[in-house]
């Protein structure tokens, strides 16, 4: 009996447009969780989110450095867990783009964003896998933020509401990133997401 070979694969058909990430950038509670599921839903990209993909191995680290899992304000938590966290997220980014996918990604990305280099780094890391970066940067009120962290509730934003007046004021609500990019305004009691989504989904051609 002769052996039973696979079927030669043929090669992938070539995507007729570059795939595209989109980098959402926003501080805690401004929305951009929520902004990239909408997006998601309307594309069908994947969606990175920092918290989702890396939380419980940082509650584990954090843990282990005998610190809160809650813990993103010292000095470990910054230059020890940090660093790594972005890197795996940005690294799962590169793993769709691979693929040929395009994918949004969501953090905060304040330091990143705050630096031309690491912006550079970024647009010619995702050039260099055949896609095209977009960076986008949710702005919104102090009021807002507040009110957003207050009504999902997280354990992580505990520190956030206890010392507001501190955290709030170390924050610059002015805040641009160092690159191209798009802004979404989402202060006020009601912004239409979907609409944003649609609007977004449309720029990319979808």
């Amino acid at each position: 009996m002769a052996p039973i070979r696979p079927p030669v694969a043929e090669p992938p058909a070539p995507h007729a447009t570059r795939p595209v990430v989109l980098l959402i950038g926003g501080y805690a509670g401004c929305g951009k969780t929520t902004l990239g599921r909408a997006l998601a839903r309307r594309t069908g990209w994947p969606m990175l989110d920092k918290d989702t993909t890396t939380r419980p191995v940082v509650e584990a680290a954090l843990a282990a450095l005998g610190l809160s899992a809650t813990d993103r304000e010292s000095e470990a938590y910054r230059t020890l867990i940090r660093p790594a966290e972005y890197e795996a997220l940005m690294a799962g980014m590169a793993e769709n783009l691979r693929c040929g996918t395009s994918c949004i990604v969501t953090a905060p990305f304040v330091a990143e964003f705050a630096s031309p280099s690491w912006c550079e780094s970024a647009r010619a890391r995702i050039g260099a896998l055949g896609g095209t970066a977009h960076f986008a940067w949710i702005d919104c009120d102090a009021d807002t933020l507040r009110s957003h962290i207050v009504e999902r509730g997280a354990a992580r934003d505990e520190a956030k509401l206890a010392g507001w007046n501190t955290w709030i004021g170390s924050l610059d609500l002015a805040f641009r990133p160092a690159t191209d990019h798009l802004v979404v305004a989402n202060s006020g009691d009601f912004v239409a997401v979907d609409e944003v989504a649609k609007a977004l989904a449309e720029k990319f051609g979808k």
